[in-house]
């Protein structure tokens, strides 16, 4: 009992501490005025103004509510199973002090690429997606495929790989948590394409992006003139064509060349509402990487998805091992971090000092 007690009253210091590097009790204040500040019927005459105030009231109110939950709990522990669950919840919360960038707290756009490998490659790209989404399950984040290109048919028990995908990733720090997971994944196997049960390596490119819905315009000013905007019919598995009208949108920056599409939602104009915040989101991380370098060099220095520029490779034999090759993090349980246990890996990403 007298150890559980020393524990307990750790958990309290660590929640101290963090409410500390949180400014909870500035927050505190910012909160009443906010709440005056919302009760004033004339606010909603400047609706721009109003929006922001009820915005930054709901998320000030969602994050003491948060504080104030994890205090309740560790004063009313009583054993080690709920111990250890706030040890986890508090190990969180301290990688959210290094959340810094603006779109950190927000939604994530997650786009797959199959790479050097045909249809194996084409096939990790499918699995590289179940992994993203059962990891998001596992944070509590929600998935949405928006767009999907499938690949050829013709594989083991009807397999139909992925050219490329975008999955919409939503929840609290959904971005934060997987912005570092940019780069090419590397997978080592027995090809269940290869008749001769030969030995294959497949690449897939993960790049991740924030949600966007609007773009500041004093950052990046997108012109209508400068959108080419086409309709398609949304296909499935196989080519065959998932919707007789021509509901699927993609939208096209002619500027830069980017390109973005969606297939998800029923209607043109929602895909095509959300076609341009992909593609907002798509030229953000563009004008971002062209702070840091030419515009003309990211367009020579395109990354490979082949070997030599992975960032973590998937070995599944002659031995079975996953490594980061920046942290160098490293397991042997493939089968678990290709369900979604990537918790070792993206702490230690987030660990790392910003690039």
């Amino acid at each position: 009992m007298e150890d559980i007690s020393e524990k307990i009253e750790d958990l309290k210091s660590k929640l101290h501490r963090l409410m500390d590097w949180f400014d909870v009790e500035n927050k505190r204040k910012r909160l009443k005025e906010l709440e005056k500040q919302v009760q004033n019927p004339n606010l909603w005459k400047n609706k721009e103004k109003a929006i922001k105030i009820s915005q930054e009231l709901s998320q000030l109110t969602e994050e003491l509510t948060e504080f104030d939950a994890l205090k309740k709990e560790i004063e009313d522990l009583k054993n080690e199973t709920e111990i250890t669950a706030i040890e986890k919840k508090l190990k969180e919360k301290e990688i959210q002090v290094l959340f810094l960038e603006k779109y950190d707290q927000g939604n994530a756009i997650l786009s797959v690429h199959s790479g050097a490998g045909g249809l194996d490659a084409q096939d990790w790209a499918t699995m590289l997606i179940r992994m993203y989404e059962r990891y998001s399950e596992s944070k509590g984040f929600k998935t949405k495929i928006l767009d999907q290109s499938f690949g050829e048919g013709g594989g083991p028990e009807g397999r139909i790989g992925t050219k490329s995908a975008t999955i919409e990733i939503k929840g609290k720090f959904a971005y934060g948590f997987l912005k570092k997971e940019n780069g090419v994944h590397r997978l080592v196997r027995i090809s269940p394409f290869s008749t001769k049960k030969l030995r294959h390596t497949s690449f897939a490119l993960v790049e991740v992006m924030p949600e966007i819905k609007q773009l500041d315009e004093k950052e990046i000013e997108v012109k209508p003139d400068n959108l080419k905007i086409e309709v398609f019919r949304a296909s499935g598995p196989g080519g065959q064509y998932v919707n007789k009208r021509e509901t699927a949108v993609r939208v096209k920056h002619l500027p830069t060349g980017i390109i973005a599409s969606c297939q998800s939602e029923r209607s043109q104009a929602n895909n095509k509402k959300r076609a341009t915040e992909l593609l907002y989101s798509r030229l953000y991380k563009f004008y971002k990487e062209s702070k840091k370098k030419e515009i003309s060099k990211i367009k020579g220095d395109k990354k490979s998805v082949s070997w030599g520029n992975q960032i973590r490779s998937y070995v599944l034999h002659p031995y079975k091992l996953v490594k980061d090759l920046r942290t160098k993090v490293e397991v042997s349980s493939v089968e678990k971090v290709l369900d979604g246990n990537l918790d070792n890996f993206i702490e230690a990403e987030i660990r790392l000092k910003n690039d």
